[in-house]
């Protein structure tokens, strides 16, 4: 569903909206081994994703952008869907996860889910500018932006 949202939309709404996407998500696939991945400071692959959700649903009704709800709450659910821990120091691959944890995700999210072009296209692509390849629809470049205030938040932030 396209939505055009202002500012003062109902947020038991998008709370449920959000809530029925994870259940389904959770049934469907592996969702909730992301609660079991630390992201970023102490915070899970799982809070992560959920907290990039919540504010590219604020993003977009402040700027007052259409969108498509559902391709946004899925993929920003999944964006970070890669499913291991890269904090590991033996992994030679630690240094450049940034670089190919996208294309990871999205292998792993193809693997369980039927995703639409846009939800593959937040996967791919949240990680812009490290990939090369900028996102291509609104619902991208919401989750990019969101992703990296989020992990900025989370970064600077951490919980003790």
């Amino acid at each position: 569903s396209v939505l055009y949202c202002d500012r003062s939309g109902d947020r038991t709404f998008y709370e449920e909206e959000i809530q029925k996407n994870i259940d389904n998500l959770e049934k469907e696939g592996r969702l909730s081994l992301t609660k079991g991945f630390i992201q970023h400071g102490n915070v899970s692959v799982y809070e992560h994703c959920l907290a990039v959700c919540v504010c590219s649903i604020k993003i977009a009704r402040m700027l007052r952008i259409r969108y498509d709800l559902r391709a946004l709450i899925r993929g920003a659910l999944l964006h970070d869907y890669f499913l291991y821990d890269w904090h590991v120091n033996d992994d030679p691959n630690r240094k450049l996860h940034g670089f190919f944890h996208p294309s990871v995700a999205l292998e792993n999210a193809l693997k369980d889910y039927e995703l639409s072009k846009k939800e593959q296209d937040i996967i791919k692509h949240h990680m812009f500018p490290l990939t090369i390849i900028p996102p291509m629809c609104r619902e991208a470049w919401l989750v990019c932006l969101a992703d990296k205030i989020c992990a900025g938040k989370e970064t600077l932030l951490r919980r003790q």
